[in-house]
């Protein structure tokens, strides 16, 4: 049997919690898994998160006694106050070294990090946190793209059900990937996403333009991926010489127009991917791509998959 014990305390993001525990439980009640799964709170009593429910501990965490497969940190509201708290740093530190791996859930990688288990590793946590992570712990090389990263033994993840995604990944690594399937199917995660996967769709990263020309520079692109967008005839269409142009595009939406162009033609590729059986090759030259194999290079460098094992993944 796998013990998985899960730290939680005042303020935490229910499903921080409850969306692991859900995973590992149904990989167990009813796929073949054997996972133990205990709650652990600072002393024991029972922890408010932050949307009001109240989940019950199974005991406190100076009670958890010998060894532990699974070690998960969850996040939540309540994270600053807990990464304050030196006994429950300390425990977790300790904790950590009878562990065979130790997870994060969203803002959970503040006291993994506060405990020093994140020095000189890679990770992630809620993309609007990865900021205050990388300069409170700067030991730490922090990524805000991924869903989750794996680093060792040691794995960290984005917000809420990014926790889950995490979870289905542990699972798949100790019992194999029809388990974790049949998993995320019952709890209608409909794909499984891997650590690579971007936060949130690549274009929620670029601000929208003040100026109407640039604006609309921005809808021609999301609405014909497949014309020239070249420098030159972008900065045509919005009657700007090339240099102002490009200089123009990036400081109002954050991206060279190199890269929004290409986070666009990836977004709507992955909708092509997920939503039709066409074959890559006219995925590729639909939105833009013109080869498989530039939009293979724009996948991994986006996405973290190439096209093929995105579409086996998330094809409805």
């Amino acid at each position: 049997m796998r013990r998985v014990v899960i730290v939680a305390f005042d303020g935490i993001q229910s499903l921080d919690v409850t969306g692991p525990a859900e995973a590992f439980s149904i990989a167990t009640r009813f796929f073949g898994a054997d996972y133990a799964i205990e709650l652990a709170t600072p002393d024991g009593a029972p922890a408010r998160a932050s949307s009001g429910l109240t989940l019950n501990a199974d005991r406190a965490i100076d009670a958890v006694k010998g060894a532990i497969d699974t070690l998960v940190v969850a996040g939540g509201a309540g994270t600053a106050a807990a990464a304050k708290d030196e006994r429950l740093v300390a425990w977790i530190r300790r904790t950590a070294r009878r562990s065979r791996r130790v997870a994060s859930v969203c803002t959970g990688a503040f006291l993994l990090a506060e405990a020093g288990l994140l020095d000189g590793r890679r990770a992630t946590t809620h993309w609007s946190s990865c900021d205050a992570l990388a300069e409170r712990f700067p030991l730490v090389e922090v990524d805000p793209d991924p869903i989750f990263v794996r680093d060792g033994n040691v794995a960290t993840s984005a917000g809420v059900t990014a926790g889950m995604d995490l979870a289905l990944a542990l699972i798949e690594e100790d019992y194999g990937s029809e388990v974790a399937l049949q998993t995320a199917r019952s709890l209608v995660l409909f794909v499984r996403r891997p650590g690579g996967q971007s936060q949130f769709s690549a274009q929620l990263k670029a601000a929208p333009a003040r100026r109407e020309p640039l604006r609309e520079v921005q809808a021609h692109i999301a609405e014909h991926p497949a014309a020239d967008l070249s420098v030159p005839a972008l900065a045509a269409r919005a009657y700007m010489s090339e240099r102002n142009f490009a200089r123009a595009f990036r400081a109002e939406t954050g991206m060279t127009p190199a890269a929004y162009v290409e986070v666009t033609r990836v977004e709507r590729a992955r909708r092509e991917l997920e939503t039709t059986d066409l074959p890559v090759e006219a995925v590729a030259a639909r939105c833009g791509f013109g080869t498989v194999e530039t939009m293979r290079r724009a996948f991994n460098r986006r996405v973290g998959v190439n096209p093929a094992a995105y579409r086996e993944r998330f094809a409805a």
